[in-house]
């Protein structure tokens, strides 16, 4: 990992991390740039190499690098359910430099963090659904889990289980917190601020302490993971961003509505 020398006119907190994925045989280069609260993923793509993203995701490429849209899932009914239920998009899109090496770069919608999770046979990850930016060839997103088929998170948020092998690209609203559980250890997640979690972990969602605290505490649903395994939390809450710019908004809103 590399700490690239300051840019003139850029904070100087800005950090680039560089590194090298191992994909298929291949070496796939890849920066994060601006961490933490700006990130930004730059793929350099070689001769046959390929990359998928999140529809929407791109902020530029080079005009060597061809782009193939398709259907998330297999099944359009797979689809439909991820883009209703999960409010992610229909489509994703492949990125491929099949006849010269080629650069691309990807962002989120949330202001934050980007982080590259090593997805191997024996080790997946549950992840939440709009944490998603992009990923390599063999890396597979289950939408017909439980967990996002039944909702079990609760609250509007659904989670994905992701296997193969490959490397997957996340993103969270404000920094990354990464725990690393010993078996049998606990810890206890806001669900809103829950962004991933090793499938070697198992969980159990509930409520936030009893009736009162649900209601006065200011949480409401929260999961117990249980290790071996790596949690990776957000700092912000989006749901609570969202709340506070409403204090702003709703004044002006109802003044206009009159």
């Amino acid at each position: 990992m590399e700490t690239s020398p300051a840019i003139k006119g850029a904070p100087k907190n800005r950090k680039v991390l560089r590194r090298t994925l191992k994909v298929k045989g291949c070496s796939m280069k890849y920066e994060i740039k601006y961490k933490p609260s700006y990130s930004m993923l730059v793929v350099n793509l070689e001769r046959g190499e390929k990359i998928t993203a999140e529809s929407g995701a791109m902020t530029y490429m080079d005009p060597n690098v061809e782009v193939h849209t398709r259907k998330r899932e297999q099944s359009l009914l797979g689809s439909i359910g991820l883009s209703v239920l999960g409010r992610q998009s229909f489509w994703v899109n492949d990125y491929a430099a099949n006849q010269n090496p080629g650069e691309v770069a990807f962002v989120s919608a949330p202001v934050g963090d980007i982080e590259m999770l090593d997805i191997k046979p024996a080790q997946g990850y549950v992840i939440q659904k709009a944490a998603y930016i992009a990923s390599t060839e063999n890396v597979d997103l289950d939408v017909k889990w439980e967990g996002f088929t039944r909702g079990l998170f609760g609250q509007g948020l659904f989670m994905i289980k992701v296997t193969g092998n490959g490397n997957l690209f996340i993103n969270t609203f404000g920094a990354i917190d990464k725990h690393s559980l010993q078996p049998g250890q606990t810890m206890i997640v806001d669900n809103f601020h829950l962004v991933a979690f090793s499938d070697t972990c198992t969980y159990k969602v509930t409520k936030f302490g009893g009736l009162k605290e649900t209601l006065l505490g200011g949480e409401g649903l929260v999961t117990n993971i249980t290790g071996p395994g790596d949690i990776y939390i957000q700092t912000k809450n989006l749901q609570e961003f969202v709340d506070w710019l409403w204090t702003l908004l709703e004044p002006r809103v109802r003044s206009r509505a009159r």
